[in-house]
């Protein structure tokens, strides 16, 4: 089949017998055609077929990149970032401020495109929307303050004068998933080129059109052509070659992988910043709003059909007030409304692809099979589309079930008993992960507590986990095999740059100022010197 043959097919409605409905009539052949030039591979390059979660309906004909074409794409980022680096940080903001106005503008196009390629339900893929204008406002009118040059005490009050200045890195290999194409696709993009960059991405096949129409809007917003690259191809094929033109890493995706990239980053001497899986607790205390824990813990563990790294597949409930919650939980999820449309209809939509389902599938028949009892959900759900899976509750579940301690990464959520704080707190501390957590209680000097003792990157107080990824202004990322780097704040755009410090010595320099004071008689004038700056509170 042709590509051309392949567009036209895909806007029908779906594959005979599909499920879902077939593509949304904003992705007309045309924008797929463009998009898909825009991609960094040689002419005849071999191609991959990407379809839409919901049905089964071929999406587009995606052309593969190669080693050579990555090398290529690094050395005319290369070239392009020279020029942008020279450009002042405020001069380079006004691109991401323009671009936050047109992500808003293309707000209903780019939730169908999620929801195209992802098969999340709308609402999931609206936060996506507002995420990325989020994240353009706040580095837009935050990185000329945080890259500007800072006056740093000296060491002799009056004659050391210090700067510290942030150098772009040069050249960022961003690594980003499928889960949250646009989040995730140019969410860590944007401060990476805000910082002087240019940027090398291999986005997902199955997601790649949407960071495609994010480098789109970028250039109509006055990005350099060349400063930001997308390749595409498996890490298999063209994940050496990312590495090797890097000057910086920034991955989103398994723990494994995670670990294999950080080591050619170490053999290299290259830095990078890892966000890696998750398994992640909610903790509903005795004296938790109901409702709101209810309608939380719903948000918590289903947003994106669980497909979310700090989504929550651990429930700590106390016992005082576990069979008070749980059945309203259970009801509240079997009242979900789920299914595949480009509306607002559904609260949660369709796995992304067959291995989800497979996984999902899998954790919940073993868990079962091992005693594990299913309060709600616990099936596939083909009538809806070839990867629904019902959001699913699980009691009884024990450490010798898979899901107990392995990441699902779809719709499970595991309820567990726990008869104090202290307890709730270190079985919630009892893994190998550490990304985010979700402390539900009346008191928020309790919930404050109670969260500085959880071994996470974030926790949220009465709320799922939009209130920490949302307050962009401080930094989010994990501790353990959840990954190492932070994103957001001012650690989200700095991590990018170089730091250098210039010290400037005044009219004297750092030895004795006359001979016949010698070495000794300058240690001791210093001694003097230094115990009067600790008197006089200097830093």
């Amino acid at each position: 089949m042709s590509a051309t043959d392949l567009h036209a097919t895909a806007d029908t409605a779906g594959r005979p017998g599909a499920a879902g409905p077939g593509l949304p009539a904003s992705l007309t052949p045309e924008l797929r055609r463009r998009l898909t030039s825009l991609v960094r591979a040689g002419d005849g390059a071999p191609t991959v077929t990407t379809r839409a979660p919901f049905s089964g309906t071929p999406i587009v004909e995606l052309p593969q990149s190669t080693p050579a074409d990555v090398a290529r794409a690094a050395a005319a980022a290369r070239r392009a970032q020279a020029t942008w680096a020279a450009l002042s940080p405020s001069v380079r903001a006004t691109v991401f401020l323009r671009l936050h106005d047109l992500v808003l503008d293309a707000r209903d196009e780019l939730m169908d495109l999620i929801q195209a390629e992802n098969g999340k339900a709308r609402r999931d893929a609206f936060l996506e929307v507002g995420d990325i204008a989020v994240t353009c406002r706040y580095y837009g009118r935050s990185a000329p303050a945080i890259l500007r040059p800072k006056r740093r005490s000296g060491l002799i009050p009056g004659l050391t004068s210090v700067r510290e200045l942030h150098h772009p890195r040069g050249v960022v290999t961003v690594i980003s998933p499928w889960n949250y194409p646009l989040s995730l696709g140019a969410g860590d993009t944007i401060p990476a080129l805000l910082a002087g960059n240019a940027v090398v991405q291999k986005p997902d096949n199955q997601t790649a059109l949407t960071t495609l129409r994010m480098l789109d809007l970028a250039r109509q917003a006055g990005l350099p052509d060349d400063l930001w690259q997308v390749v595409l191809g498996r890490g298999s094929a063209i994940g050496p070659a990312l590495l090797d033109v890097a000057d910086y890493v920034m991955f989103t995706g398994s723990t494994a992988s995670g670990r294999a990239i950080a080591a050619e980053a170490g053999r290299r001497l290259v830095d990078c910043s890892l966000e890696l899986g998750g398994k992640n607790a909610i903790i509903v205390l005795d004296d938790a709003d109901l409702d709101r824990a209810v309608e939380g813990a719903v948000r918590a563990c289903f947003s994106s059909s669980g497909q979310l790294c700090i989504s929550a597949e651990r429930m700590y409930v106390a016992a005082a007030i576990h069979d008070a919650f749980v059945p309203r939980f259970v009801e509240a999820v079997k009242a979900m409304p789920i299914g595949a449309g480009y509306d607002f209809t559904h609260q949660m939509g369709s796995l992304t692809s067959a291995e989800q389902l497979d996984a999902t599938r899998r954790h919940v028949d073993d868990a079962v099979a091992a005693g594990a009892t299913v309060l709600a959900g616990g099936r596939a759900r083909p009538d809806l589309g070839p990867y629904f899976y019902e959001p699913t509750v699980l009691a009884d579940v024990t450490p010798s079930m898979t899901c107990f301690a392995e990441e699902t990464f779809g719709p499970v959520v595991s309820v567990y008993r726990v008869h104090s704080d202290e307890e709730a707190v270190e079985r919630a501390n009892d893994t190998v992960y550490g990304l985010n957590a979700s402390v539900w209680t009346r008191s928020a000097r309790r919930g404050r507590r109670v969260a500085a003792r959880l071994r996470t990157g974030t926790v949220n107080v009465n709320e799922a986990y939009a209130a920490a990824w949302g307050s962009i202004d401080a930094p989010m990322g994990g501790m353990g095999d959840s990954g190492s780097g932070r994103r957001h704040g001012a650690q989200g755009l700095t991590k990018y740059t170089e730091a250098q410090t210039i010290a400037h010595q005044r009219l004297a320099n750092l030895a004795p100022p006359v001979r016949q004071l010698g070495d000794a008689g300058f240690a001791a004038a210093m001694t003097a010197g230094l115990r009067v700056l600790k008197a006089i509170g200097w830093r």
